[in-house]
């Protein structure tokens, strides 16, 4: 059959409009149904030109377009964008570093390969039309220019490129003070620190998504609610999030400065000192639990690395469930990890060595929540897709799992803190979500806070300043890295150059980056000491 067949013309020219309107609207986070008029405006114009049947026809090319390679890779930004709001470059290049193992993301394979079959359909479509059609010929040479320009996964490479050459890339590192500890208090609290996936304090408008942050809200009237807390580049991301929130730096992937491009990490940000470090050096016993495995995204490296006594992830994790069937596709349910979480808080407690547990969530996580059956039993069926039910669950686990210690006694002379670890990805609120401002959860209550709001303009970066002084001890100029206490007077970098300049001087970083990652290629791997 000819390839100029007039049975081509219009399922052709459907399938790009389609993929057209579903880019744009991906792109532009605009709602999908608006695919439909694109559609229809672009077989208006498809059909006004002759797209396809020009009136001078020319004999058919066999010529391969120019342009694949570039579609093929604004298919694949389409695909990240839809999948994640979008396009990350720093997480993406530090997953491969770091390890994509054990990830959670397995009901994802369909869609990604859905979207690879559209793509290749899109492209065989496209190929067609350019053959068939001399003027598209001529306009996919100049189309080439700019798929490129304008592509946002090009953006970060382009970026991380720019950061080797420009005038001043320490701007950030001049700013930054290492973290230390100046004096302790006679009698060190303890302290729990439980990370939220992704439930960002934007949930607390009522207006916008009901009643879901409500038991969030309960644990804020205990103690202090910062808010303000916004999101800077290179923190979007849960080993992002952490690392902001405990060495008070953004997490800077180790990029060109990386020897060993082509091997995993062995160590993570080994060349700073992070929230591990300094209470390991006061005699705390340090724990991190998290029901995801600690492989993926090099978590379990990153705590071994920085001071943890122990580490417990869903390798370990499993082998306690009484069913072991009842894990989800990350991992152990945030019910059954919260309640392990006290028996090991309770162990912790007995000792007389001050502690620090670490707790990390996975219930809110993106795009539809991993809700566990002890909120099936209080909320109801789930419908699979809702976000909100997702978040009302996490909420409800970490207000029962604070309560739970308290009411064992487990929080004396203890610090609380509850915070989200970024703010969310694409999930089916996210039209509500990006209305407006956002901002990260933060609450800390216990050792003697008052209660309150703090309204300051800060980034997650602040939060570890603001933890040890909420604790007690002195450090430098209320600073540790680039964050300030938000209980001092000490300016945040967001409130003196905004969240824009502290992001545009974070991409243009190349010294602060060379911190991180100091002598990572030539220590070597670490021995695994885990139970």
């Amino acid at each position: 059959m000819s390839i100029r067949h007039p049975g081509y013309r219009w399922p052709s020219l459907t399938l790009l409009g389609l993929c057209l309107g579903y880019a744009i609207t991906t792109v532009l986070a605009l709602p999908h149904l608006f695919t439909l008029p694109m559609l229809g405006l672009w077989l208006a114009l498809a059909w006004g030109f002759r797209w396809g049947a020009p009136k001078q026809a020319r004999a058919p090319d066999r010529v391969w377009p120019w342009s694949l390679f570039p579609l093929a890779l604004w298919w694949l930004c389409v695909y990240v964008t839809n999948s994640y709001g979008r396009v990350d470059f720093p997480a993406i290049l530090f997953h491969f570093q770091a390890g994509v193992t054990d990830h959670g993301g397995t009901g994802r394979i369909l869609i990604a390969i859905v979207h690879t079959l559209a793509g290749i359909a899109m492209l065989a479509a496209f190929t067609w039309l350019v053959r068939v059609d001399h003027r598209w010929r001529l306009l996919e040479k100049v189309l080439v220019m700019f798929l490129l320009a304008f592509n946002p996964l090009l953006f970060g490479i382009t970026r991380q490129g720019a950061a080797i050459v420009t005038e001043d890339g320490a701007w950030l590192d001049r700013r930054y003070i290492p973290p230390a500890i100046e004096a302790a208090p006679d009698n060190p609290p303890n302290l729990v620190l439980l990370y939220l996936e992704s439930i960002e304090g934007t949930y607390a408008d009522e207006a916008r998504f009901g009643n879901v942050y409500d038991d969030i809200e309960a644990l804020g009237q205990r103690g202090l609610v910062f808010h303000g807390v916004r999101q800077i580049e290179n923190t979007g991301w849960t080993m992002g999030g952490m690392i902001a929130s405990q060495c008070g730096t953004p997490l800077m992937p180790a990029g060109l400065i990386h020897d060993n491009q082509f091997e995993p990490l062995h160590h993570v940000v080994p060349g700073v000192n992070c929230l591990g470090d300094l209470l390991d050096a006061q005699g705390y016993q340090l724990m991190f639990m998290g029901g995801a495995s600690l492989q993926f995204a090099g978590k379990g490296l990153f705590y071994q690395g920085h001071g943890f006594d122990r580490m417990l992830g869903r390798e370990q994790l499993e082998k306690r469930l009484e069913d072991p069937a009842y894990v989800n596709s990350w991992g152990v349910n945030d019910d059954s990890l919260l309640d392990m979480a006290v028996d090991e808080i309770r162990e912790l407690a007995e000792t007389p060595q001050p502690f620090a547990f670490v707790g990390l969530t996975l219930s809110g996580h993106p795009p539809y929540g991993y809700p566990a059956q002890s909120c099936y039993d209080r909320q109801g069926e789930f419908d699979g897709v809702n976000i909100l039910y997702s978040v009302q669950c996490s909420a409800f686990l970490a207000r029962r799992f604070i309560e739970r210690l308290d009411n064992e006694g487990l929080l004396k002379n203890t610090l609380v803190v509850v915070a989200s670890d970024h703010l969310s990805m694409k999930n089916s609120a996210w039209q509500r979500l990006i209305e407006g401002p956002r901002e990260n959860t933060l609450i800390m209550f216990g050792n003697g806070l008052p209660q309150g709001v703090i309204q300051r303009e800060a980034s997650t970066v602040d939060t570890l300043p603001t933890l040890l002084e909420a604790m007690g001890f002195s450090i430098p100029s209320h600073r540790a890295g680039l964050g300030a206490s938000l209980l001092s007077p000490a300016q945040t970098l967001v409130e003196r150059h905004g969240l824009e300049g502290f992001n545009e001087r974070l991409l243009e970083e190349r010294a602060l980056q060379q911190r991180l990652w100091k002598q990572a290629d030539d220590m070597p791997p670490p021995t695994n000491t885990q139970p």
